[in-house]
């Protein structure tokens, strides 16, 4: 299922070979629970707990997904669900937890990000205080073990009531002193208003958090513009359709609001045909800061590195350019200042040695 990419390239243009971009420093800002799982880990869990898996999820091969439309939405929910349901125990999250580090360390992040909605969890793991508490501690760990600093975002899920998003909300504020960073709302953006969640992210901003929602993907740049004007975004979940619409890119220019683009999440859904089809260039043109993120490797078949592989293949970034991307998901992140500064001077290093 995995892609792995390859560790030199050489353009056809003959020049020297290209840096290597696992070695490239770099945050990763987009990654879900579940979707973040190896599929050997899956197959494992699934024959442990005698869970059916089918063929899209155990053929070794990512499945093949069309989601613009309500019926491919709900063949991608259904196999997300599937596989969650293989996660039961405190020491499957670890697991789970410690292989997203470990293989986020191999293509080069120093700062993990990881989106989980704890209430999917919470009924095998002793209610939604303790499944938040787990899945902190595992983050804990595996952040200590790998040396990949990692921090826990919060999301709602837009397809259930306002009411939900407000307890999450409230247990998103309740343990930011222990690593949750932002509050986010996820699922298909096409159901429901922004806006019905303004209570839901009055909260969290009141509590210090990070406004972070899904917006821009399967919707138009409607939706990116809900999430500034509603939820105050301070960064989009996707928002690559913001490239629709010259003037909302120069307003999240001006603002600072970084997409999390997920290049080949994106492709793998049908948002786009092909991997050139994604406006990654007319984003940076126009100033847009982004932050390349894999979305969920379980289903789309590859990781973070590959997302920078793809911008290089496919949209003819530099060297200076890729930098320049690792930079800003550096900038965009909530990591502490000292570990930027670390990553932000890897990158110089990377450029020049």
């Amino acid at each position: 299922m995995r892609q792995d990419l390859p560790m030199e390239s050489v353009r056809a243009r003959g020049e020297a070979a290209d840096r290597n971009l696992r070695l490239l420093p770099k945050a990763h800002l987009h990654l879900h629970f579940t979707g973040s799982m190896r599929p050997g880990t899956l197959l494992e869990l699934a024959d442990r707990y005698g869970v059916h898996l089918p063929e899209a999820l155990s053929s070794g091969e990512p499945p093949k997904l069309r989601a613009t439309d309500e019926r491919g939405w709900f063949r991608f929910q259904r196999l997300y669900d599937i596989a969650r349901s293989c996660l039961r125990t405190p020491e499957d999250i670890q697991r789970l937890v410690q292989e997203a580090a470990e293989e986020d360390a191999r293509d080069g992040s120093g700062w993990l990000e990881i989106q989980v909605d704890p209430t999917s969890y919470a009924p095998r793991l002793g209610g939604l205080i303790p499944a938040m508490e787990i899945i902190l501690d595992a983050v804990e760990t595996a952040s200590r073990d790998t040396g990949v600093g990692m921090r826990v975002l919060v999301a709602a899920n837009r397809t259930k009531h306002p009411l939900d998003a407000r307890t999450l909300a409230r247990l998103a504020v309740r343990h930011a002193d222990r690593g949750v960073i932002g509050f986010g709302l996820s699922n298909d953006e096409r159901r429901g208003f922004a806006r019905d969640f303004d209570r839901a992210f009055a909260i969290a901003r009141e509590g210090g958090l990070l406004a972070a929602p899904h917006g821009g993907e399967l919707s138009g740049p409607g939706s990116v513009r809900d999430c500034l004007d509603d939820l105050e975004a301070g960064r989009i979940g996707h928002g690559v359709r913001a490239a629709e619409d010259p003037r909302l890119m120069r307003q999240l220019a001006e603002r600072g609001v970084t997409c999390e683009v997920c290049p080949a999440s994106n492709v793998a859904l049908g948002v786009y045909e092909k991997p050139e089809d994604v406006p990654l260039r007319t984003l940076f043109s126009a100033g847009v800061p982004m932050a390349l993120g894999a979305d969920d490797p379980l289903l789309f078949g590859s990781r973070l590195a590959a997302q920078y592989q793809l911008a290089r293949e496919h949209h003819s970034f530099t060297d200076l350019e890729l930098a320049e991307l690792a930079r800003q998901s550096v900038r965009a992140s909530a990591a502490p200042e000292d570990v930027k500064k670390r990553l932000l001077g890897g990158i110089e290093d990377w450029l020049t040695g």
